[in-house]
């Protein structure tokens, strides 16, 4: 008799992993934290400071509040005033929109 032999994949794929909830937590965590470091980083070196002061302010209301929306809206109200801003010249005082 052949002894039926399985794939390295398949054999990952039937391995049942049991993790302890604390270790998935700390290590969900861990990602999570960095990510939003990362984040706040970035934001603070491409956006002026007061741009970036509103950006962390909302990223941080909306996970303390669990609601994603409030960092959203924060964004689209900051594309929002530059696609305004882009809109407008200022040449001699006045605003004129360009076409």
């Amino acid at each position: 008799m052949q002894k039926k032999t399985k794939s390295i994949l398949e054999e990952l794929s039937n391995v049942r992993f049991t993790k302890e909830p604390e270790n998935f937590v700390e290590s969900r965590a861990s990602h999570i934290i960095d990510s939003a470091i990362n984040l706040i980083h970035y934001i603070r070196e491409n956006f002026d400071s007061q741009t970036a002061f509103t950006l962390e302010k909302k990223f941080n209301n909306a996970i303390k509040n669990l609601d994603s929306n409030k960092f959203y809206k924060g964004v689209n109200r900051i594309k929002e005033l530059k696609d305004v801003k882009n809109s407008f010249t200022v040449k001699q005082g006045e605003y004129k929109e360009e076409e």
